[in-house]
């Protein structure tokens, strides 16, 4: 995962996927490639096979862009379906997990099995049921039959560049399959008020504010604090000061912003923005337009589809839709150190939802998948080969560690980042990716 899910340094500074731990994760369908974040690991084992499931966390985007750009699955939950317990946290106000799967039926077990109330996490008091629904029995092949499904194209035109021609095609083209399912596919289902600007700056704010406060909450519950950091003050000064943070060709920007505001979460200020983003995410933006049009779902390319759900707390299901064609020109990250567009690089499609509509969802988006499977259309540039029961071995750092014997193909020119891709896959892969394995290998099988 990204350190402190990108929640440190200015985009120019920073790069998806990168931790002083880890180090950089790459994505799996071109060399170089940035897997976007920040649950970019997570993503990232799926796609190539060392899991088939595994846990992300999602503030704004950093479930669904991930999956997008592995060509998988992944579910942003409603916030207060999942329990954020002990994770690290952004915004208690937006932050949600959720699963990450190669399907969306791998991913309906997984969110089955994590949803819940928990008395750790009060948010969750507030869900409607008194036992979580059974996701995997709304995985219906005629899902889509008879739903109503709206575009909010004021919401999808305000994010399309140069760099989107591919997938608005391929979203059309998704539309008319969609229509083919037996939906009802409503267009220009707008928004009342779009303002990206203003949710922007409303949204700096919350997440400013709630981060300076959650974390000193955070670090308070902790058993052991060797480093003697209590507080973003303390943990600044540490990042600063270790080399294998990078600082400061990776910066702390935001860090350095967020101590500047000298506001807390329940400030006036703080409160005042995140009502006018529940206000233009919900009645003025989803919700709205939901209930105007009397939907079932709105359908989104997945990279428009995610910020007003994090501003309003709503769900949801990206899906494969594509891959860039073949004479697509490379776009680079800010950072200029990874490919942000390339050939062959996955992009994804989103349903969304009112909240606790996940069931609807999934039924969409599994339908949706059942009659395209894009997935299946292209295989990963890099791919682990290995017999997991021989390549168990035992190290200082934890009793087993899994070694990988690494295979990929290597197009002419790509040699430099063939070597990058394996050493980072190299890295990924520990103890944790093996738990994550075997958790989705019983998933899968019942």
């Amino acid at each position: 995962m990204g350190e402190w899910a990108q929640c440190r340094s200015r985009k120019a500074s920073s790069s998806h996927g990168w931790s002083a731990y880890g180090g950089q994760v790459l994505g799996a369908y071109y060399p170089q490639q940035d897997p976007s974040g920040s649950s970019s690991g997570s993503a990232v084992a799926v796609s190539i096979g060392l899991a088939l499931g595994s846990i992300g966390t999602e503030t704004s985007g950093s479930i669904v862009n991930p999956a997008e750009r592995s060509n998988v699955v992944g579910i942003k939950p409603t916030l207060g379906l999942t329990s954020r317990d002990m994770v690290i946290p952004i915004s208690l106000r937006q932050d949600t997990v959720g699963p990450i799967g190669r399907t969306v039926k791998d991913a309906a077990y997984m969110l089955t099995a994590i949803s819940g109330r928990d008395r750790y996490d009060n948010w969750t008091s507030v869900q409607p049921y008194d036992t979580t629904p059974d996701y995997v029995k709304a995985c219906n092949h005629l899902g889509l039959k008879g739903a109503r499904v709206g575009v909010p194209r004021n919401g999808i035109d305000y994010y399309t560049d140069g760099s989107t021609n591919s997938v608005m095609i391929a979203f059309e083209r998704a539309l008319q399959t969609v229509r083919d399912a037996g939906a009802r596919v409503i267009e220009e289902a707008n928004f009342s008020s779009f303002d990206p600007p203003a949710f922007g700056r409303n949204s700096s704010i919350v997440l400013d504010t709630d981060f300076v406060t959650g974390l000193s909450d955070y670090l308070l519950l902790l058993s052991s604090n060797p480093n003697g950091v209590h507080n973003l003050r303390d943990i600044a000064h540490f990042t600063r000061h270790d080399p294998r943070e990078e600082h400061p060709d990776r910066d702390t920007y935001v860090w350095d912003r967020q101590l500047s505001r000298n506001l807390t979460s329940d400030s006036a200020e703080s409160w005042a923005a995140y009502q006018a983003n529940l206000l233009m995410g919900g009645e003025q933006g989803i919700v709205g337009a939901l209930d105007r049009h009397k939907l079932d779902a709105l359908i989104m390319p997945t990279f428009s589809s995610f910020h007003l759900p994090a501003i309003a707390g709503l769900p949801i299901v990206s899906v494969p839709l594509g891959f860039y064609p073949a004479q697509t020109p490379l776009i680079m990250n800010p950072k200029k150190t990874m490919v942000s567009v390339a050939p062959n690089i996955p992009f994804g499609i989103s349903f969304v939802g009112r909240r606790w509509s996940e069931e609807k969802l999934i039924s969409l988006a599994y339908a949706f998948e059942q009659r395209t499977m894009i997935r299946r259309q292209m295989k990963p540039y890099s791919r682990p080969t290995f017999e997991l029961s021989d390549q168990l071995e035992p190290t200082e750092e934890t009793p087993y560690k899994l070694k990988v014997q690494y295979q990929a193909p290597v197009p002419k020119a790509a040699g430099l980042a063939h070597g990058l891709v394996r050493e980072t896959v190299r890295k990924m892969f520990s103890l944790k990716s093996f738990v994550s394995f075997v958790f989705g290998l019983a998933y899968s099988r019942l």
